[in-house]
């Protein structure tokens, strides 16, 4: 019963992914600790795997839509990286219940930003004028935070894509799922230094969220950029009050 509700969550996540770019991790990290009983830094890395192909087939679905910047995305990326494989050193420094609890605070503090962020009601922008050294540093920073909590950025690089390089929100959701990837295979490839995982339950979840991302993406461009904002927030704290509740006693 459990690994069948592992499953259909699993496909929640895909649609997530593929409707809002980000919250992969947000809901994986948890569902393979809470549901399917995987410690939780194994689980990080089985995350990372699962994301990192699921944002892959969701990138590729948005870029035929144009969504996908790539000369920002690759720039992204490329401190990106460098970031998510140094974050990965500093992960087996805290314990399953500090890690989760950080992780719960850092998606608390995203998704306020994200609500109080005014929107300028544009669906399409151009991309001109940008900051090089801005998009390296938000990159740079997102790429730590990915391998260190073992998130897949999306939730980071959706609004650092808003915020900082002055994307719409739809363009930056199909740009960080490219991120996402990136960031994803920089981080498992840190990780896997530890050990590995279950590599039939990872494949078996990823062929089931890639086939909810195909639904995300569709359903993404029948709803209005703000209502994206305000789900994407909304899901974000959802899940990091359950996360808090879980792990606060626990820590102490």
């Amino acid at each position: 019963m459990y690994l069948i509700a592992g499953f259909i969550l699993s496909a929640v996540m895909g649609i997530t992914l593929g409707l809002i770019g980000g919250g992969g991790s947000t809901i994986m990290v948890p569902v393979l600790v809470y549901v399917m009983g995987i410690e939780a830094h194994e689980a990080i890395g089985m995350s990372l795997a699962i994301v990192g192909m699921t944002s892959l087939a969701g990138a590729g679905l948005h870029y035929w839509q144009g969504t996908v910047k790539l000369k920002t995305g690759a720039l992204f990326s490329m401190s990106g990286v460098i970031g998510a494989y140094a974050g990965s050193y500093l992960t087996y420094l805290l314990s399953p219940a500090a890690l989760l609890l950080s992780f719960a605070a850092l998606m608390i503090l995203v998704s306020i930003a994200m609500l109080f962020e005014r929107s300028n009601g544009r669906d399409v922008i151009t991309h001109q004028g940008q900051s090089r050294l801005k998009t390296l540093a938000a990159g740079l920073a997102v790429g730590l935070l990915t391998g260190f909590l073992g998130v897949g950025g999306g939730f980071l690089a959706v609004p650092a894509l808003v915020f900082f390089c002055g994307f719409s929100m739809k363009d930056a959701i199909g740009t960080s799922l490219l991120i996402t990837t990136v960031n994803c295979a920089a981080g498992l490839a840190g990780h896997l230094r530890y050990g590995g995982f279950d590599v039939r339950i990872t494949i078996l979840v990823t062929i089931i969220a890639v086939s909810g991302a195909c639904i995300g993406t569709a359903l993404s461009y029948r709803i209005s950029a703000a209502s994206l904002k305000k789900w994407f927030a909304a899901l974000i704290i959802a899940v990091a009050i359950f996360l808090i509740v879980k792990n606060y006693k626990a820590l102490w």
